[in-house]
């Protein structure tokens, strides 16, 4: 079982390394429950679609630390659904939210 991790606790050394492989950051991403923030599946899948259509039509993500942990969580889940990994584009983008969380929690940091 996964230890969830709340924002406020989050430190760079809880976020995989940026050559981590699938497995270590999809256990990461369970560190937050997007499901549970949100209230419900149905807002959690509408916030990361909108991060997830966000990337792929401006290379853009959102910019809250919950919503990028929601976006990677989500992305989890899905391809967790689909019963594979994620392709190219997938870690692209999965990588991209795990970069800019680092780069959130290091700004938190930086005081």
């Amino acid at each position: 079982m996964v230890r969830e991790i709340d924002n406020a606790d989050l430190a760079e050394g809880d976020l995989p390394p940026a050559s981590a492989e699938w497995h270590e950051i999809g256990r990461f991403a369970l560190s937050f429950n997007g499901y549970e923030r949100w209230g419900s599946f149905r807002k959690c899948a509408e916030i990361a679609n909108r991060g997830a259509e966000l990337h792929r039509t401006e290379g853009d993500l959102p910019t809250s630390l919950t919503e990028l942990r929601t976006c990677l969580f989500f992305e989890q889940r899905r391809w967790r659904h689909f019963g594979f990994h994620p392709n190219e584009q997938g870690m692209e983008y999965i990588r991209a939210l795990v970069e800019r969380i680092r780069e959130k929690v290091r700004a938190e940091h930086d005081d």
